[in-house]
């Protein structure tokens, strides 16, 4: 039987998924700075809901453009209609957004402080690799989406 290797489960949802069950068992065992606040759970959720708008508006660009939406593969096409114009990595935007959410939602002080260690992490570990191939694949197309669009927002 072959292993499963590591790199199968290094993806921007695992990553999601990971931090949000870190924000679920902190404030089940240690939330000092915690808050129980019913317009903060609303907020929450409206936020998780906004997360995943953008998140299927995104996708439906990758399918549109007959490209893939799994990270580090090469792109047939460059994408920036929809929420590209805006950000260039609305989906990965989208993933902050919900995990900030979430955060809400729990009553998490350092859950909330959690979302920009998330967004570097996925920085490191996708953006920057996936807008070098852009760039080396698209170098007409992406120097000038860059000087016109923020990496987040």
């Amino acid at each position: 039987m072959e292993k499963l290797k590591v790199k199968t489960f290094d993806i921007p949802p695992v990553w999601l998924v990971i931090f949000m069950v870190a924000v679920y068992f902190q404030t089940g065992f240690w939330n000092p700075f915690g808050f129980d606040n019913s317009f903060a759970s609303l907020v929450g959720w409206l936020l998780i809901v906004f997360g995943f708008v953008i998140f299927g508006w995104a996708s439906l660009q990758f399918h549109s453009h007959k490209t893939s939406i799994i990270p580090r593969q090469l792109p047939k096409s460059f994408i920036a209609q929809g929420p590209y114009k805006y950000s260039r990595n609305p989906i990965y935007f989208a993933d902050a957004i919900i995990l900030l959410g979430f955060a809400l939602i729990q009553g998490s002080i350092i859950g909330i402080l959690l979302v920009p260690v998330f967004s570097r992490l996925i920085a490191r570990r996708f953006i920057i690799g996936e807008e070098a191939g852009l760039k080396a694949e698209f170098p007409e197309e992406f120097a000038p989406y860059c000087t016109k669009t923020r990496r987040w927002i």
